[in-house]
């Protein structure tokens, strides 16, 4: 019996977030962090609240992020989860099959290199799990809606990534 090439669960999108909490020099500091260890241009990330205590206003940059898909995604994936000694807590993920977590320092990661201009800094990852056919849901033109058994559940997340990258979900 053959298997249904629809069901199969794939990696969409690789979100890598720092946040600093400031801007200036340690926002490009972690940026230049951000884009050395992916490869690709950073963003900007803005304040969506304000803060007197905090010294933030709307609008002001707090924090970069990169958004990898396709192989790069898959590639950074599985050297993040080699920093976190491939080991995920099931909390870590929800309902809609999607996950994230920490790390606690860049260097953490296999090619990262320590640089002392830079600093060390943490990371987070998140990571966006989709079946083929869910482009239909966010595409422009004539969107639908997609049925339950085209949406990525929280256990077939989990075994996804147990069977493709040998992860131990605890």
């Amino acid at each position: 019996m053959q298997e249904n090439a629809m069901r199969n669960v794939r990696v969409f999108a690789v979100t890598v977030n720092m946040g600093v909490g400031e801007s200036g020099e340690e926002l490009k500091k972690a940026q230049q962090i951000i884009e050395k260890i992916t490869g690709s241009k950073s963003v900007q990330t803005l304040a969506k609240v304000k803060q007197p205590t905090w010294n933030l206003k709307l609008g002001l940059p707090i924090g970069t992020k990169v958004t990898l898909r396709g192989k790069k995604a898959q590639e950074f994936l599985k050297q993040a989860l080699q920093a976190k000694d491939n080991k995920i807590m099931a909390k870590s993920f929800d309902r809609a099959g999607n996950f994230g977590f920490g790390i606690s320092e860049y260097i953490d990661l296999p090619q990262a290199k320590y640089d002392p201009k830079l600093g060390i800094r943490g990371l987070d990852v998140l990571v966006s799990l989709e079946k083929p056919g869910y482009r239909v849901k966010r595409r422009k033109r004539k969107k639908a809606v997609v049925g339950k058994s085209q949406l990525v559940s929280r256990e077939e997340a989990m075994a996804f990534l147990r069977e493709k990258f040998g992860v131990e979900v605890q």
